[in-house]
């Protein structure tokens, strides 16, 4: 699982609620982040391979909302084998984890595998939350017409940039003026909890925010492209908004739990004494959250991708052939004057010239598909009510 409280510790001087968690049961802790993130690991590669059955796409390339979704998934496979890891060093190596309680020790590479395996976790958890933050963007800006493939590398700057320069700086004051022997104190520890959590917040709030303007704007968009409301384009704005509010659904029941016990430790903190009998009922919560969060921050992984693209289904193929893979987009974001050809199927018998005469509703259908990617039912509505189907 992913806690500022992995890197606390690390320090020989950790506070009495860092000390708390990561004492109780290290073992089943181990093991069960060891068996939720083998499991979501194994899932949600499944989930992204190709499938048989699946009828090939020919598209020129992957628009920028469907790459965010792949990387945001490419995250949490990261983040799954970084748990796995320091999980199965901490089981197999009980003597050089011991190691990282010795003050003042010669032998380095214990604090260096603590600190190194807990600086690999939160920084692909916090790209994982800034990805996310990113994909609300450009969801909006698509329906907006503002957004297409360029904008993914700001995107990358945005991401990469924010979640290495937050992970370092957290760190630099955590283990000031070094980590053997790391200033002691609540106010010293607060920086790195802030830089940790400050964007799991922004896609909790900013997120819901930026998914309803986007729906308005969607309801807007279909309205407008024939000037009327259909049942079919009401229910595709339904599914759309019903993909978002999965998507929400899925990270607060993966990472409420780590706001809840690191409320309670930092209650703890402010304690002159945590092994206080008043204080048992804390304790208890605060260390039954602490396993939920190894059972369901690794699953982050699996879930998201059941949001994103529903079940792809067992059936793996693996042999190679030249067409879209799942995570593709049924459209580019791309719009305006270069704007990709619409990947809906459209019938082969329209002509060229009525291809043209629609293309502002190419367009619309271009940014609907990408919102709705990966659900086949909204795809089908989408080209029946497309004007070209009908041959208007």
């Amino acid at each position: 699982m992913a806690s500022p409280r992995l890197e606390t510790y690390c320090c020989p001087n950790r506070d009495a609620a860092t000390q708390l968690v990561m004492s109780f049961q290290p073992e089943v802790f181990c093991g069960v982040c060891i068996g939720s993130a083998s499991i979501s690991l194994l899932l949600t590669i499944l989930q992204l391979l190709p499938k048989k059955g699946q009828s090939p796409r020919k598209m020129p390339k992957a628009s920028s909302s469907s790459t965010i979704l792949l990387l945001i998934s490419i995250c949490d496979i990261l983040g799954s084998l970084g748990m796995i890891f320091r999980s199965s060093v901490w089981l197999g190596f009980p003597a050089f984890i011991a190691n990282i309680s010795v003050a003042n020790g010669t032998d380095v590479w214990p604090s260096t595998f603590c600190v190194g395996s807990a600086m690999w976790i939160q920084l692909l958890y916090s790209a994982g939350f800034w990805w996310l933050f990113c994909y609300a963007v450009d969801s909006y800006l698509v329906v907006r017409r503002s957004a297409g493939l360029s904008t993914i590398v700001l995107y990358h700057m945005m991401t990469w940039g924010l979640a290495v320069m937050l992970c370092v700086e957290g760190i630099a004051l955590l283990y000031y003026p070094s980590l053997s022997s790391c200033e002691n104190g609540l106010e010293h520890a607060i920086p790195h909890y802030i830089t940790t959590y400050v964007p799991l917040l922004l896609v909790l709030v900013a997120n819901p925010i930026l998914f309803r303007r986007t729906v308005s704007a969607v309801a807007s968009l279909l309205k407008g492209r024939q000037g009327i409301y259909t049942e079919n384009e009401r229910r595709l704005g339904t599914e759309i908004q019903m993909r978002f509010f999965k998507i929400m659904l899925v990270f607060v029941i993966c990472w409420s739990s780590n706001i809840i016990n690191e409320t309670l430790l930092f209650y703890l903190e402010m304690q002159p004494d945590i092994n206080e009998m008043p204080l048992k009922n804390i304790r208890s919560a605060a260390l039954i959250t602490w396993i939920i969060m190894g059972v369901l921050n690794p699953m982050q992984g699996f879930l998201f991708t059941l949001a994103f693209y529903g079940w792809t289904g067992c059936r793996v193929d693996l042999k190679w052939r030249k067409r879209e893979i799942p995570w593709e987009s049924l459209s580019s974001s791309t719009v305006g004057e270069n704007a990709y050809p619409s990947p809906v199927n459209y019938q082969s018998n329209i002509h060229d010239s009525k291809k043209i005469s629609t293309t502002d509703s190419q367009q619309t259908d271009e940014a609907i598909s990408m919102l709705s990617e990966g659900n086949t039912s909204s795809d089908e509505r989408l080209t029946r009510s497309s004007p070209i189907y009908q041959g208007w």
